[in-house]
């Protein structure tokens, strides 16, 4: 392997390797930033998994590079880009849920929607050559640069999407796992679909900054998705959500810190490693069990 790709300080004593992680202010700043992130995606993630949203997150994101490259083009923060416009892709994603005729169709239309986006993007991007040079941190992330005021702003944003999903969680649940039941028992179906996807679009947008907009998969959705492998407890799911987007981030943002590959490669393929884990252990307890079951029939 060349040299340049090998994981340079990075040494046998995890102490000291901590200590030379915490030294520099960009880093601590860009812990305190995927930590938030991890702590929004994780409870975000697992009511993503359950509504089987997690195709129109993907176009969220597409979106949020749209938006942040225009933001650009227009000389505004990325945070703009990034906060502001995803609202009105949310808008739009409610729109198009709401006025489906058949799931074929949603998807359909939210895929046209995330084509016209992705172009847009490119669009802006080759009209304002200035962003060329920070094209793969829009597209795969990076922990570089991220200030205390970014941080500040994702805390107050994280704080207050999680409150949301945390007063509306017994109705969005309902709603969520049977929604026909749910609109005969009164509760605001399409209302509580038109706010999480509000709350869905915040979620994107702090995601992206850290991950970078093609990869939000890999904190919003893949920690949820092997969380409800694991259980179908609620409570339970969302802790485990939660817990494995901060494992993943913290060690993702560590091998990118001492390497020369992007963090959200390491998000990635951590996310990736651990959900083929639990396919794989799932798969061999389950045929353990049936074959344990037919030998008992068979005595």
């Amino acid at each position: 392997m060349p040299e340049a790709a090998s994981f340079q300080g990075l040494s046998w004593d995890p102490l000291s390797d901590l200590q030379q992680l915490l030294a520099y202010p960009f880093m601590v700043n860009a812990l305190e930033a995927g930590t938030i992130v991890a702590v929004m995606a994780g409870v975000t993630g697992w009511f993503i998994v359950l509504r089987q949203q997690t195709f129109a997150g993907h176009t969220l994101s597409i979106i949020a590079f749209t938006r942040a490259a225009a933001a650009s083009l227009a000389v505004l923060p990325l945070a703009v880009g990034y906060f502001s416009f995803c609202a009105l892709g949310a808008l739009a994603l409610a729109g198009i849920a709401g006025a489906r005729k058949t799931l074929s169709a949603e998807s359909a239309a939210i895929g046209s929607l995330q084509a016209f986006a992705l172009a847009l993007g490119f669009l802006f991007v080759t009209l304002y050559h200035g962003v060329l040079s920070g094209l793969d941190s829009l597209l795969f992330g990076t922990f570089l640069g991220i200030t205390g005021r970014q941080v500040s702003v994702l805390l107050a944003v994280a704080a207050a999407a999680v409150t949301l999903v945390a007063l509306a969680a017994r109705p969005l649940i309902f709603a969520s796992v049977d929604p026909e039941v749910a609109r005969a028992a009164g509760v605001p179906v399409r209302l509580l679909g038109f706010g999480f996807l509000l709350v869905l679009g915040l979620s994107v947008a702090e995601t992206s900054q850290i991950t970078g907009a093609l990869l939000v998969f890999a904190l919003l959705v893949t920690p949820a998705a092997t969380a409800h492998r694991l259980t179908s407890r609620p409570g339970l799911g969302i802790a485990l959500s939660v817990a494995l987007a901060l494992a993943v981030t913290w060690l993702g943002l560590a091998l990118a810190y001492f390497s020369i590959y992007p963090v959200g490669f390491y998000v990635t393929s951590l996310s990736f490693a651990l959900y083929l884990l639990v396919r794989v252990t799932g798969a061999v307890a389950e045929r353990r069990r049936t074959m344990v079951r037919v030998a008992a029939e068979a005595a």
